[in-house]
């Protein structure tokens, strides 16, 4: 029986053998391993620095052998493909429509300014006054204006600096404006973000709609034919501005500015890609509106700042700018009320915005 199981064990493996043998030695098999190799020389030699095969390997970041000792999210990826894609729109729609954006806004409220100029107030000042907003709504205020002009400013000329600043003024002074403005940039950031949140807290209760505000809307404010529209303390475009501006745009500038600001906290790099995106497009919208409420809050209005400034505004102001508002105060049915202590010369410089 063993003699008989012998042969056959032995036949079954000469099969095997001549198998294995066979397609060792068939036309059409050749290692990967080394037909990649002798492919890559000979391109080589027909295409001398042509590493096409090698880099779309890396690419795929799917290599076992593509690792690295650092540790870390993507550290083993050696190169990014969507980087790619970031950086020409980074480099191109992004800068080229914001600055359109920017552009027409300000050629909007020039032509606005020209057009119409200043909103004057037609009574003259009374001299009584009436607080306007409180010491802690100006800090407020102004805490979030000064880091919002930071971040704005800094902002500009890392998106626009090499196509305006660099051409005229040279590598130096670039470079010195870029790195002072991306430090401020990253350092006042989160400031603007607490600030976001603390002027939510203080305004929210007064700039909730009103059934006045949609009047005032479809009649666009009286901006355009003049119209008086009433409006409580602010009126149907400061609410627009409060609710959209500051507190949706602010929250997502906040959201993808800290994403990009604290990289350490193993985000991918194609999240913090798509941060810098979004960041850049609502900045640009952001900037936009500010600027539409920097000039009516300046130039654009008599009396408008020195109410930011000193917190008071002159009655005439009031029943022009507020009326609602101003019954409120004069039915004490309002937080604010009239000032009797101002000293002198913030009467005069309030009375003095308003040439009647």
């Amino acid at each position: 029986m063993g003699t008989m199981i012998r042969p056959l064990v032995v036949g079954r493996a000469l099969v095997l053998a001549g198998a294995l043998a066979a397609a060792l030695f068939a036309p059409g098999f050749a290692w990967s391993a080394e037909d990649s190799a002798q492919q890559q020389a000979q391109r080589q030699l027909s295409q001398p620095g042509n590493n096409a095969p090698v880099w779309r390997d890396v690419r795929k970041g799917d290599n076992a052998y593509q690792t690295t000792q650092v540790r870390g999210v993507e550290t083993n990826v050696l190169v990014q493909s969507q980087g790619e894609t970031w950086r020409q729109i980074h480099n191109g729609p992004l800068p080229l429509y914001g600055g359109l954006l920017l552009i027409a806004m300000l050629l909007l409220i020039f032509g606005y300014y020209r057009w119409k100029g200043p909103l004057r107030v037609h009574e003259k000042p009374t001299g009584r006054l009436i607080e306007r907003f409180s010491d802690w709504e100006r800090l407020v205020h102004w805490t979030t204006a000064i880091s919002f002009v930071i971040l704005a400013s800094s902002g500009l000329v890392m998106m626009f600096g090499k196509y305006v600043i660099l051409p005229v003024f040279g590598y130096t002074l670039f470079s010195w404006l870029a790195i002072i403005g991306k430090n401020l940039h990253n350092f006042v950031g989160p400031l603007f973000i607490f600030c976001t949140v603390v002027t939510f807290v203080t305004y929210v209760k007064d700039n909730l709609w009103r059934a006045v505000d949609f009047v005032w809307f479809a009649k666009a404010g009286g901006l355009l034919g003049g119209e008086h529209v009433s409006s409580g303390r602010f009126n149907g475009g400061e609410k627009a501005w409060f609710w959209f501006g500051v507190t949706l745009l602010g929250l997502v500038i906040g959201a993808s500015g800290l994403v990009l600001d604290f990289p350490n906290f193993e985000q991918t790099r194609s999240v913090m890609q798509q941060a810098n995106v979004i960041h850049a497009i609502t900045a640009m919208l952001f900037i936009a509106l500010a600027l539409s409420h920097i000039y009516i809050g300046t130039i654009g209005a008599e009396g408008a700042y020195e109410s930011m400034r000193h917190g008071v505004v002159d009655e005439a102001w009031a029943k022009e700018h507020h009326d609602i508002w101003y019954e409120e105060v004069k039915a004490s049915k309002a937080r604010q009320h009239f000032a009797d202590d101002v000293p002198a010369d913030v009467k005069a410089q309030v009375a003095g915005a308003i040439k009647a």
